[in-house]
């Protein structure tokens, strides 16, 4: 009888050695990953890279991510040409990106007295992609290794997977056409935007002809009208979708978005060199984004010089601005330590945006009460801002600052106070003739 008791409780002793023994390993393996973590950077970020198999030292070995992006609209068959083309660009150190819109019908001929619609950029689409890649290396001097084609169902279906994106529309957008089965009904103002909304969204240049004008009404001109437009509003819907989509609570939904990505998403990308970026991306804020378009001038070819019965609209870069925007976008450091050698040599430390009677404004009204936007010019004008410039908008409901260029929190900060609590925003735009675009908007209280 005693030997046969003994068994079990020597079996017993095994079983909870080896149950010790497992929480021991998993009680290491945690103390080990909350190390890791945080010589990662702790948080979300530093947890990621841990469980891919990063140290503190990936980092900062990772270089510039750059990608062109190129929106395809399915419904208008397969050979249909692209109406997006953008350039992005992302640094994982300085967690700084770009978006850098290329108008559609940038002209990338050779001849200009033979120029054809077939000589517009987004037409080489329909002929391959390493055509449209080659064409704008050629355009930007970049060395742009890869691209991503994103269908217009990868954003509805993205938009639905994370209940919609939040995004002021600028402008009420009325547009049909039977053809296309395409109807665009949005009002302007901050809403909540579903694939469909979104896929109109992005969709509108103009609207419908207007019989009394005899015109196709359109973005007003300050915010840059028709295709300049749409490329704006298309950067910054891009740009709420990426911050909207990093949140955390959407790292359940990643299952989910990279189903989307696969059946709508055609790229020469590899995952496991896109996945070293994904840590540091979660860190990613919009703020921090700097958005522009290719500089030019749209003109008909071919020039009248030339007898033809055929003359096609072009957009026809400007090659000593663009090489200028591009050092400023894509190679920011070399102009910065060209500043500040030249900051040293005069003694002057004093940036642009230091003192107000250096800032520029423009400002417009978004209430349709003129009284309020002579109202807030004055106050600015009164605390020292220079206002360039005034207009008229669409309606709007809360006032916003749109930051243009580097003006300082500190900067903001002010202005806010002077609007009353405006809302802050950031759409950095280095070839903005202003430093800050003001809208007020309805919530703004003139004074007595």
């Amino acid at each position: 009888m005693n030997v046969k008791e003994k068994k079990p409780k020597r079996k017993m002793k095994i079983w909870k050695t080896i149950l010790i023994l497992i929480l021991l390993a998993i009680v290491a393996y945690g103390i080990w990953f909350a190390y890791r973590t945080k010589k990662n950077g702790g948080g979300l970020s530093g947890m990621l890279a841990t469980v891919v198999g990063h140290d503190e030292n990936t980092r900062k070995n990772l270089p510039e991510f750059k990608v062109l992006l190129l929106g395809v609209s399915t419904d208008l068959g397969d050979n249909a040409p692209t109406d997006t083309i953008m350039v992005a660009s992302y640094n994982p150190n300085t967690q700084k990106a770009t978006l850098l819109s290329i108008p559609r019908d940038t002209y990338v001929g050779s001849n200009q007295n033979k120029a054809t619609p077939s000589d517009k950029i987004n037409s080489l689409y329909s002929i391959s992609i390493d055509k449209i890649l080659d064409a704008v290396n050629n355009l930007t001097g970049l060395d742009i290794q890869y691209y991503a084609v994103v269908k217009t169902e990868a954003f509805i279906k993205l938009v639905d997977a994370i209940d919609g994106i939040t995004f002021n529309v600028p402008i009420d957008m009325k547009y049909d056409d039977p053809t296309q089965n395409l109807h665009i009904d949005l009002k302007a103002g901050e809403q909540i935007l579903d694939g469909d909304k979104a896929e109109q969204l992005l969709r509108y240049r103009h609207g419908n002809f207007d019989p009394i004008t005899r015109s196709y009404p359109t973005y007003p001109e300050e915010y840059g009208d028709n295709d300049t437009g749409r490329m704006r509003t298309q950067r910054e819907f891009i740009m709420a979708v990426m911050q909207q989509t990093l949140k955390p609570e959407n790292i359940f939904k990643i299952g989910e978005i990279l189903d989307i990505a696969s059946k709508n998403l055609e790229t020469n990308l590899d995952f496991n060199y896109l996945k070293d970026y994904i840590p540091y991306a979660v860190e990613f804020s919009t703020e921090n984004m700097t958005t522009d378009t290719l500089p030019g001038v749209n003109d008909q070819l071919p020039p009248e010089s030339v007898t033809t019965k055929n003359r096609y609209w072009f957009f026809l870069p400007n090659k000593t601005e663009t090489k200028t925007l591009i050092q400023k976008l894509f190679y920011p450091e070399t102009l910065e330590t060209t500043e500040e050698g030249a900051q040293n040599q005069t003694g002057n430390t004093t940036t642009a945006t230091s003192t107000k009677k250096q800032v520029t404004l423009e400002v417009l009204n978004g209430t349709g009460d003129a009284k309020k936007l002579e109202q807030a010019v004055n106050r600015l004008k009164a605390n020292g801002y220079q206002v360039t410039k005034t207009g008229e908008t669409s309606e709007i409901s809360k006032t916003i600052v749109t930051n243009k260029k580097e003006l300082s929190e500190e900067t903001l900060k002010n202005i806010q106070e002077i609007l009353e609590n405006a809302s802050i925003g950031n759409n950095k735009n280095l070839s903005s003739k202003v430093d800050a675009t003001i809208i007020i908007g309805k919530d703004f209280n003139q004074d007595d």
